[in-house]
């Protein structure tokens, strides 16, 4: 898989004061107006309660925890592990004194995996919260899926969409979800959004309720008011039936037929977003057709 390093674009400013590094599967480095702001944290090989077996990564991570930024907030949508990596968790928990934001629940995960307590807020659906020392505000926001770690705690925590906006930028990640009937309301409420991150892959017909996939993504997209795309939750684990990069063919086949403002940024790129014609006007490499299956 190619990617590149982004730890040089990190020590310079964003010329718009948002740009979203895609690091692999849900996870982005987001900086939005001098904060910087990481979701779903996983550095694993597997998703899987065992590195013994279970879905094995695609690619390394293009960069290590210890090149990471100084972060303002981490972001844990829910607590499936190819979202909640106990080893990254606990390693940024000792690294950093970074303060965690999550689903109503989750919060027992993170304290279990070394979090202190003091660091971890938790929201259910429609709460919102300050990221300290920023002028972030994060807004957690219904969706469609389904929780557990193990066979005997299904649905005991929450999952959630996250909205962010800061003085100058509005930002919605999805988590994973399936077509959220509330994603007008999140729009009205939450955006305009400069930036949306959906989930893309591991889909099926049978699973239209607890994810998206790339057609039921674009719709998404459009319930949300718009804003420049960028397709998480593909590429890195296999999950599901459907190939690796089924996901991205349809969104550029989307982005062709529709003028979708897709953004698929290589892995580590460092990809600033401006506004919808800006995105446009950028061409998109389809690196992807260039990766040989191993």
């Amino acid at each position: 898989m190619p990617m590149v390093s982004p730890v040089s674009a990190w020590r310079d400013p964003a010329r718009t004061d948002l740009r979203a590094t895609w690091l692999g599967h849900s996870t982005v480095l987001l900086e939005i107006d001098g904060a910087r702001i990481l979701t779903d944290p996983v550095w694993a090989d597997r998703a899987s309660p065992t590195q013994a077996f279970g879905p094995l990564r695609f690619h390394r991570a293009p960069v290590s925890l210890a090149e990471l930024p100084p972060l303002d907030a981490i972001v844990v949508s829910h607590d499936h592990y190819d979202h909640l990596d106990a080893d990254a968790v606990g390693a940024l928990a000792r690294r950093t004194r970074t303060p965690f934001f999550t689903a109503l629940g989750v919060g027992a995960h993170l304290e279990r995996f070394g979090v202190p307590p003091e660091r971890i807020t938790e929201l259910a659906w429609w709460e919102q919260a300050e990221v300290p020392r920023t002028d972030v505000v994060i807004t957690a926001t219904p969706a469609q899926h389904f929780s557990g770690r193990g066979p005997f705690d299904r649905n005991r925590t929450l999952w959630a969409g996250w909205a962010l906006a800061s003085r100058r930028h509005k930002v919605f990640f999805s988590g994973d979800t399936g077509l959220e009937p509330a994603y007008p309301e999140i729009a009205r409420r939450c955006g305009p959004f400069d930036l949306i991150m959906l989930e893309v892959g591991a889909y099926h017909p049978a699973w239209g309720t607890i994810h998206l996939g790339p057609d039921q993504a674009v719709q998404a997209h459009a319930a949300l008011g718009g804003g420049a795309f960028l397709p998480v939750h593909w590429g890195t684990f296999d999950l599901a039936l459907h190939a690796w990069d089924d996901p991205i063919l349809a969104l550029e086949r989307a982005a062709r037929d529709t003028e979708l403002p897709l953004v698929a940024p290589l892995l580590g790129e460092a990809r600033v977003i401006g506004d919808r014609d800006d995105v446009r006007r950028q061409p998109q490499v389809s690196w992807w057709r260039d990766v040989v299956p191993a």
